[in-house]
């Protein structure tokens, strides 16, 4: 404890990084404060009499909590970051069969200018589709038609949509001013401190209904403590495991000002048991959305309604065996995209670099893919357990489905990797300053698995 003091004693030292902080602080405040604002033509007054319209732990408590309550608070920021990251994850993929973006992809500087122009108006085609949307939905979340003072007419749709719009740029904006002004990830930033202002509702909540109800008590609370820093510590070696492959240089090489001689030296490239993040966790959960859909397409007969029944509950079984598949599938489909065995070979056979045993060029190529190939499989069992716990103890310990969102998914890896990576830059400062770092645990070091 008293290291970690010390560690913020010298945090404080450091202006440049102390200005950061404070520059990083004070936009998630501006954030926050905008998830509270409602929208013009809605009565606010209404909405607070409502009580819970998160939808409690379905799918309208998920999005709900990615915006930090904005959702359903009918908030200029209801739409929040996602659009911008939905526009971010078309144009990384569309990147893999377009020749333009490739080529961008290769231009550096200029060409990733491009690309974020690109995003930014493909995120504003996403808003401009989504918000109309979200104003129709609202009924979905509990909100009467007496709450829209002007009705959905075009008075009030026309001007909604345009805030809406404007406040998810404004909110990607306050995402790329933490990262050039503050300590970086701004746009992940965001997304955690979304995720963690629904906590303490949701915590509370769980407590309430153990002790109200006599439903286990408190020591089930303390159970569920336990059990959660577990998944935390779990979700960190996810997060952090790699697969060291060995690289010997067979020519000699300069490196720095000290002309250090490496010839013959041995290093490794880190190849990462969960390379694909939480990317296939949101392309399934996108997917999940159809089956319902197509229920409601196939009509109340006994096979539509079966679906409907089944596939609109995310806590049911047949929901999360189909989800956990689909997890597995794009975790596979991700990392092959995302990971250039091919480039990877070339860049260490142009280097000079060879892994001992395999010759250079395509056997090197077909090794990695191996070894991720051979990596990825338990990464993404590993991923999908991650992603059903949630169902898992809703089931089992009758946990609040809004807390029991905590306890996997796509909520608590973000909030592992963010805060992972934000300590990592905040140690990095401190190191090159020579002082010791936040959590001598948290430094840039991988797991070897």
């Amino acid at each position: 404890m008293g290291k970690f003091i010390q560690a913020l004693i010298n945090i404080y030292k450091i202006e440049e990084l102390r200005v950061r902080i404070g520059i990083t602080l004070s936009i998630l405040l501006v954030y926050r404060v905008g998830a509270q604002i409602t929208l013009p033509g809605i009565d606010a007054l209404q909405l607070a009499e409502l009580g819970d319209r998160t939808g409690g732990g379905g799918l309208l408590g998920v999005l709900n909590m990615f915006t930090g309550g904005a959702f359903a608070n009918a908030s200029v920021f209801a739409l929040g970051i996602m659009p911008y990251i939905s526009a971010s994850i078309v144009v990384q993929l569309m990147g893999v069969a377009l020749p333009y973006l490739q080529k961008l992809q290769k231009e550096g500087e200029s060409g990733r200018k491009t690309l974020n122009q690109i995003t930014r108006w493909l995120t504003i085609a996403i808003c401009v589709v989504q918000a109309p949307a979200y104003l129709y939905g609202l009924s979905a979340l509990g909100v009467p038609d007496s709450a829209f003072i002007l009705g959905k007419s075009f008075t009030f749709m026309i001007p909604s949509v345009i805030i809406l719009v404007t406040g998810t740029i404004f909110a990607m904006w306050l995402g790329e001013k933490i990262t050039d002004k503050g300590i970086g990830n701004g746009i992940s930033l965001l997304i955690m401190v979304g995720i963690i202002a629904t906590l303490p509702m949701s915590f509370t909540q769980e407590v309430i209904s153990r002790v109200s109800e006599n439903n286990g008590g408190l020591i089930l609370i303390l159970i569920e403590m336990i059990l959660w820093i577990i998944i935390i510590l779990l979700s960190i070696l996810l997060v952090l495991a790699v697969r060291q492959i060995p690289v010997q240089y067979a020519r000699r090489a300069q490196m720095g000002a000290n002309n250090s001689n490496l010839f013959g030296r041995r290093q490794y490239i880190p190849l990462k048991l969960n390379a694909s993040g939480v990317m296939p966790i949101i392309f399934a959960q996108a997917i999940m959305f159809a089956p319902s859909y197509i229920g409601r397409l196939i009509g109340n007969n006994e096979v539509g309604q079966w679906i409907q029944v089944n596939f609109s509950d995310i806590f049911g079984l047949w929901y999360n065996i189909v989800f956990g598949l689909l997890i597995i599938i794009f975790t596979f489909f991700y990392t092959a995209i995302t990971v250039p065995t091919n480039k990877m070979s070339d860049d260490l056979k142009r280097s000079g670099g060879f892994v001992p045993g395999i010759r250079p060029g395509n056997e090197t190529s077909e090794f990695l893919d191996n070894v991720m190939s051979q990596i990825t499989f338990p990464g993404s069992l590993f991923l999908a357990a991650l992603a059903v716990f949630p169902a898992i103890v809703v089931k089992l310990m009758g946990m609040q489905q809004g807390w029991a969102l905590f306890y996997g998914g796509t909520s608590l890896l973000i909030m592992v990797g963010v805060a992972i990576d934000t300590i990592q830059q905040v140690n990095s400062y401190l190191l090159n300053r020579h002082y010791d770092g936040l959590m001598k645990t948290t430094s840039n070091r991988k797991i070897s698995i």
